[in-house]
C-alpha cells in the first residue's frame, strides 16, 4: 500500500478547544472564566458554565452561585414550558372550532 501526503491543497487545522477565540464587541460588558477565559455576557451564564464545565475546581462561593443560577435557570424553564403548553392547546382548540364552523 501506498500512502498520499497532500502538501498544497491542505486546509489549516482549526483551533484546538484550547484555543478557540470569541468574537465579543469591543465595547462588550464580558464575564470571563477563570478557568478557561471563555467570555459570557451574563455573571449568571458564567456561574452556570463553571457549575457545568469546572465542577471540581469551584469554591464554595462559586458552588453557590452556580446553584443559585441553575435554580433560576429551571423556573424560568418551567414557565417558559407551561407558556408553551398553553399557546399549543389554544392554537388547537382555535383550529378546531374553525373547523367545526367550516
Amino acid at each position: 500500500m501506498t500512502e498520499t501526503v497532500a502538501t498544497t491543497d491542505e486546509q489549516p487545522a482549526s483551533p484546538s478547544a484550547t484555543e478557540e477565540t470569541y468574537d465579543v464587541p469591543a465595547d462588550a460588558e464580558t464575564y470571563d472564566c477563570s478557568y478557561c477565559g471563555r467570555p459570557f455576557a451574563r455573571e449568571d451564564w458564567l456561574a452556570l458554565h463553571r457549575g457545568l464545565a469546572h465542577p471540581n475546581d469551584l469554591d464554595d462561593a462559586e458552588v453557590e452561585a452556580f446553584r443559585a443560577a441553575h435554580e433560576d435557570e429551571e423556573e424560568s424553564l418551567a414557565t417558559f414550558r407551561l407558556q408553551a403548553l398553553g399557546a399549543l392547546v389554544l392554537i388547537y382548540f382555535g383550529l378546531l372550532m374553525i373547523y367545526a364552523l367550516v
